[in-house]
């Protein structure tokens, strides 16, 4: 097969156009032409009038080698690649051995997802242990919290099979490098678990929350079935590290019912908002330093106001779908404001997973046919400038706001909220305009200003006028800000060897995924969790070597 990329056609091409495409390129008879498939698919939006699909093609033809020599000159074409996946070790291997106890995966997000299926592909029998529920009991508890402002702290949005990625708009895809083209593995599986197939070529793949709840179902059925062992509402509290000359060894782990499980293997997935978690590892001396992240709000626009700005005469096209956007302003006190996680389409979702604080996120389901875009507009923050002296000083500075939120809002679960126009003017907002928010339970109109930082607020403040030169119609005074955003990512990093991938100082754990600060987002947290059950198939097989 031969890779052929940036063939190109007008939007509204018709199905015989693109092998007559192909022939041209070549310079090949249509006799020549032995078959085709589509790699990616994307489109060039520059000229609204004119959109462009872009084609990446694996092309069957004959006398292919003829062919390569004869179009050397030609960047654009090549062989293709071999994107299958090879397993590393397979469980035959490692069996028999007293020396290695079953491994374990904590979390079943992504992350925790793909770590398992591997390890259980390779026949080595994972335990996945998940504090929270299954993801249909925790999709009840989640509704619930909207509805009634009734928050479960261990099944929510953060916690509970799927994870964090579950309520999202289940974008999949990532700017992570991947030479060994683990993203067309975590791809290919959910297709096999039900994604639309559709997402193996298309530019910005995505799924939603419905999609997403049947097929983390079904993988965890394709897991069990090959000798994985899932446990929800199993709580590790504790972790049991052996002391020696050289650093720490896992031995065991500890679940909040007084069960201790036997293992050397963890694969530590748990999410960016598993702080308890954090706080133990850090106070059993598992090496963990601050990390940056940001902090803003939920913008929410009328989503045929991005359609139009950006697509034109073409918004609504079905290959289109509904418009994104990705703005970035550099503020004139140093400080970057971007857009974070755009959810077209779709809702501003309650976030939080702690008593007393509020957190928003967005979500989209697979149709994104709400009325309005979400996404959150954040600004860059800091440990050495703005959460200095203690490895989960990130942690307390969420809190804080989060609290600050929980008490704006009304104390009710409500998230506070402020029309754009009067943020940027500095007055409270009194009354909504043509924008109606879609955050559950409810938004009560303040003055954010009293949230954030004064750094923060100035940065804001000054992008959101000059993101109207990217996206013509941004900055709508009545567009809806609501708060507030603070988990755009992990404040810590558990830092890992770039070798083995297990903890600085400490063997058999294995960081991994968002929560580890290595990933972001459902694509790049899967290839994570891909990597991490390779490392721990090798440190097995290392383990069960004779010692000298």
């Amino acid at each position: 097969m031969l890779r052929l990329n940036e063939v190109k056609l007008p939007l509204n091409h018709t199905e015989d156009e693109l092998p007559a495409a192909i022939l041209a390129r070549l310079g090949i008879a249509a006799d020549a032409l032995l078959g085709y498939t589509v790699f990616k698919r994307s489109y060039d939006a520059r000229k609204k009038t004119a959109i462009v699909l872009i084609y990446s093609l694996d092309v069957e033809v004959k006398d292919e080698a003829e062919l390569l020599k004869r179009l050397h000159h030609d960047t654009h074409l090549m062989p293709s690649p071999d994107t299958s996946y090879k397993f590393v070790a397979h469980g035959e291997q490692l069996a028999g051995h007293d020396r290695n106890p079953r491994p374990v995966v904590i979390g079943t997000g992504p992350c925790g997802l793909f770590a398992a299926l591997i390890l259980a592909q390779m026949g080595l029998r994972p335990i996945i242990l998940e504090r929270g529920k299954q993801v249909r009991e925790r999709t009840v508890d989640t509704f619930g919290f909207w509805r009634k402002r009734e928050l479960n702290p261990e099944s929510n949005v953060q916690f509970g099979e799927g994870g964090a990625g579950t309520f999202s708009d289940g974008k999949l895809y990532s700017q992570i490098k991947d030479p060994k083209h683990y993203g067309r593995k975590v791809l290919t599986e959910f297709v096999k678990a039900g994604a639309p197939e559709e997402i193996i070529y298309v530019s910005k793949p995505h799924i939603g929350t419905f999609r997403l709840v049947k097929m983390v179902e079904q993988m965890r059925a394709n897991i069990e079935q090959m000798g994985g062992e899932y446990r929800f509402e199993n709580k590790v509290v504790d972790i049991e590290i052996e002391q020696g000359a050289d650093g720490g060894q896992v031995r065991g782990l500890t679940l909040e019912s007084g069960e201790k499980i036997v293992t050397n293997h963890v694969v530590l997935a748990v999410g960016h908002s598993a702080r308890d978690t954090f706080e133990m590892l850090h106070r059993r001396g598992v090496y963990i330093e601050a990390k940056p992240f940001s902090i803003g709000f939920r913008v929410e626009h009328p989503q045929s106001l991005i359609d139009t700005c950006r697509f034109g005469p073409n918004a609504g096209h079905p290959i289109l779908g509904a418009a994104d956007y990705k703005l970035v302003h550099h503020a004139s006190n140093g400080r970057a404001v971007y857009s974070f996680c755009m959810c077209p389409g779709g809702t501003v979702v309650a976030a939080a997973s702690e008593p007393g604080r509020v957190v928003t996120n967005g979500m989209s389901q697979y149709s994104r046919n709400e009325r309005n875009a979400n996404s959150a507009i954040v600004v860059n923050i800091s440990p050495e400038v703005d959460y200095p002296g203690h490895p989960l000083a990130g942690i307390e500075f969420q809190r804080r706001l989060e609290e600050k939120a929980f008490e704006l809002g009304g104390g009710t679960y409500n998230a506070p909220g402020q029309l754009m126009g009067d943020f940027v003017a500095g007055r409270a907002s009194t009354e909504f305009g043509s924008v109606v928010p879609s955050y559950k339970p409810g938004v009560h109109l303040t003055d954010l200003a009293a949230i954030l930082p004064e750094f923060a607020v100035t940065a804001l403040r000054e992008a959101f006028p000059a993101f109207d030169k990217q996206v013509k119609g941004y900055f709508k005074h009545d567009a809806v800000l609501t708060g507030l955003e603070t988990r755009t990512s992990s404040p810590i990093r558990i830092k890992r060897r770039d070798d083995t991938l297990q903890s600085l100082n400490t063997r058999g754990l294995f960081p991994a995924g968002e929560g580890a600060g290595y990933a972001g987002g459902i694509l790049s947290a899967g290839v994570d969790g891909i990597k991490v059950a390779e490392a721990v198939a090798l440190s097995m097989a290392a383990d069960q070597q004779p010692k000298p």
